[in-house]
């Protein structure tokens, strides 16, 4: 019996259960102290990273150019999430820091996130949820990539 399943629906899937998760994830977040967190905002905090980066260097990270990157920049600082300050090893650049406050969200994120995964696997069942990252893994690259902004812009 052939699958009259249309290919497309596939990917709308796919990012249908990235929507939900994602807006799941920002009402909790809201919740806990985070109102003006919004998607993208969780993408530039993790291409920041530990160590900080310039805004060029942002802008390559997330595939988008400079003053994209600058103008989230600002949004982020203006809410607190980020700092501007010197590189202590040249004073000429610019180095983008997470604050404490933007590492407070990236640590409730992933508390929220294995949240969410409980709940998927309650619905589910643990080892059907298993079985689905599993096949997930097996058709999409080990790398996470963090271009999507940029992409979804391109």
């Amino acid at each position: 019996m052939p699958d009259d399943t249309p290919g497309f629906e596939l990917p709308l899937r796919l990012f249908l259960g990235f929507r939900v998760l994602i807006d799941e994830l920002h009402a909790e977040l809201a919740r806990q102290g985070h109102p003006d967190v919004r998607p993208m905002h969780g993408f530039v905090m993790q291409a920041i990273g530990t160590d900080g980066v310039t805004a060029v260097e942002l802008g390559r990270r997330l595939g988008v150019s400079k003053q994209a990157a600058g103008k989230t920049i600002g949004t982020l600082e203006h809410l607190g999430y980020v700092e501007r300050g010197s590189d202590p090893h040249d004073a000429r650049r610019k180095i983008v820091r997470l604050t404490g406050r933007g590492v407070d969200s990236l640590v409730r994120s992933a508390r929220i996130f294995d949240d969410l995964r409980a709940r998927w696997a309650r619905t589910l069942g643990e080892e059907r949820l298993r079985a689905l990252e599993a096949d997930l893994r097996a058709v999409t690259p080990d790398a996470f990539r963090l271009d999507v902004p940029g992409w979804f812009g391109g």
